[in-house]
């Protein structure tokens, strides 16, 4: 699960971490209010924060939500030291949309403003938590280059990032704060102030079930203190269970409306470009499944996982979901029959279509336990069905009814 800027930043605070001061707003009404409350605490100079969960928030165009052709405002995020030039900022952005190279072409509605401090400083860091998967262990990644997509800097200067893997038995260790503060080129009241603050934001990322963690840029004041300036955090959601607090933050407006459907039913959907609407059971086999689609000549629509029980139920709503997808063409249905059998698979199939109006082709693959006896059950029931004996033939089966 995503949550926005302003929630990471509250979430950070609970645990000692130094973050850029600030108050949300969702209307332009409250703007006036968040202005004073910052004012009693001393600010003086503010920046301007759009909302959404996407990245490339400063660089990023708004536009009317009613007319894509009239350009309001270059930039999501603007700093000023005029009152009345924040509010100006602030009615440019609130209900319009924001487009930035993470959003794609179609961007978001910004439904909430960041009204935070302006800082000054004299460097900018980056600083990311994750899982290294390869090795099993956290990692945290340090870099100079603070303010740039850390994708940008590892694939043109990778020597300039620092990283630094966390052992699960024993924990981040001072020693290991030091060394990175060390790399980062930090000294005197900036490095003393580093490493507690590294401490800390690990400690949050660890408790928190975070599952990334990213300050870009992590700034140094010009008095050496290390502040978040920005935060991203992103969660595990099956540990949201033990956060409550974490959990409440889920902003649906963000989410894409099916993926949202298929999870009240216990489906995992992503909405992809193409048109092949893929129905799998299995992560596994739905990324194979879609990179076999893609060597056949065609493009996958989604990726849908309807897990080891897929029966009449799972698959009836699987098929609802990729068929509100206009620009399906052709669905593919590829189950391996371990903990299901495919015989069991294959009857369901038959009674969601007969259930779900059905529109485009269905190729059907299914492998595993009666693997046979489901062959036999979808020739015979009289549904127009393409069966496919392997995951080759399916592929090939789906991208040949395109083109009929």
């Amino acid at each position: 699960m995503k949550i926005h800027e302003f929630q990471a930043k509250e979430t950070l605070k609970k645990y000692g971490v130094p973050v850029q001061d600030g108050i949300a707003i969702k209307n332009l009404s409250e703007f006036d209010g968040a202005i004073a409350q910052l004012q009693e605490r001393g600010i003086n100079q503010f920046v301007v924060k759009s909302q959404i969960h996407a990245g490339g928030r400063g660089k990023g165009k708004l536009y009317n939500p009613g007319n894509r052709e009239e350009l309001i405002q270059e930039g999501g995020v603007k700093f000023c030291t005029s009152v009345e030039k924040a509010k100006d900022y602030a009615s440019k952005m609130l209900g319009n949309l924001l487009v930035t190279h993470q959003t794609g072409s179609e961007g978001k509605i910004v439904k909430t403003l960041f009204i935070a401090e302006g800082l000054d400083y004299k460097k900018e860091l980056y600083l990311g938590i994750l899982l290294d998967r390869g090795v099993s262990k956290n990692v945290i990644m340090a870099s100079t280059e603070g303010g740039v997509e850390i994708e940008k800097v590892a694939e043109e200067t990778p020597e300039k990032i620092i990283k630094e893997w966390i052992e699960p038995s024993v924990g981040f260790q001072a020693f290991q704060a030091r060394k990175l503060a060390f790399g980062l080129g930090l000294e005197g009241a900036a490095l003393k102030n580093f490493v507690p603050f590294i401490l800390k934001l690990y400690k949050a990322y660890e408790e928190t079930d975070a599952s990334m963690l990213e300050i870009n840029p992590l700034i140094i004041t010009n008095d050496d203190r290390i502040v978040a300036l920005d935060a991203k955090m992103n969660f595990d959601d099956n540990a949201l269970y033990r956060h409550n607090d974490i959990a409440s933050y889920r902003d649906l407006d963000e989410e894409d409306p099916l993926e949202i459907e298929a999870s009240k039913y216990s489906l995992n959907y992503i909405k992809l470009d193409g048109n092949v609407g893929c129905m799998v059971n299995g992560a596994g086999l739905a990324m194979a499944t879609m990179d076999i689609i893609k060597l056949a000549g065609g493009e996958p629509a989604n990726f849908l996982d309807v897990g080891g029980g897929a029966n009449k139920e799972t698959v009836a709503n699987g098929f609802k979901i990729i068929l509100s997808d206009k620009n399906v063409k052709a669905i593919l249905i590829n189950i391996f029959g371990g903990i299901v059998r495919c015989d069991r698979v294959a009857q369901g199939v038959i009674d969601a279509v007969k259930e779900v109006s059905v529109t485009v082709p269905v190729v059907v693959r299914l492998e595993g336990t009666n693997a046979i006896e489901a062959k036999n059950l979808l020739e015979n029931s009289g549904l127009n069905f393409e069966v496919a004996t392997s995951l080759h033939d399916a592929a090939k089966k789906v991208t040949s009814v395109l083109s009929v």
